[in-house]
């Protein structure tokens, strides 16, 4: 069963046990996809779909956050289940251990040597990482990365 028909079998059975918040989280994803789907004309693939889940996990974290800030623990409270809810159709993610071996995997096998190949590194991580992993802290560790690859380089060449 794919994540979308998933979406829509517990979309109904939300429906049917009064779980209004559950309901209302699944169809506010279903009409991200459809959105999508119009926009580009196209039918999402799975791993599109998970770009779409991801994508909503990241806009409600940061809805937390600035709820937060606002004072408004009520409603960080409301998107931190949501996101829960969400969390539930993505997959497993990545410790940071993990994060940092695909880092020096994608490293190796773009033959990346300095902070200008962080988007040839970013392309390779991006479809292993999606919606596992924040793509900042992915992003950030490649930088890290590339900068002590960097220096390495030039400490050998003086």
């Amino acid at each position: 069963m794919t994540i979308r028909e998933r979406l829509h079998e517990d979309t109904i059975t939300a429906m049917r046990s009064g779980d209004s918040l559950r309901r209302d989280v699944l169809r506010m994803a279903e009409n991200s996809m459809y959105l999508v789907e119009k926009t580009k004309k196209i039918t999402l693939s799975e791993d599109e779909v998970l770009g779409v889940l991801t994508r909503e996990v990241k806009t409600r974290r940061e809805s937390v956050e600035a709820f937060r800030n606002g004072g408004r623990e009520d409603l960080a409270t409301k998107e931190e289940a949501e996101i829960a809810i969400l969390q539930g159709y993505l997959p497993d993610a990545l410790t940071e251990a993990e994060v940092t071996a695909l880092v020096d995997e994608a490293i190796a096998a773009t033959g990346a040597s300095s902070a200008r190949d962080l988007g040839k590194v970013m392309g390779w991580l991006s479809p292993r990482t999606r919606g596992r992993a924040d793509g900042k802290v992915v992003s950030g560790l490649v930088a890290q990365a590339l900068a002590r690859a960097d220096l390495a380089g030039h400490d050998t060449e003086h």
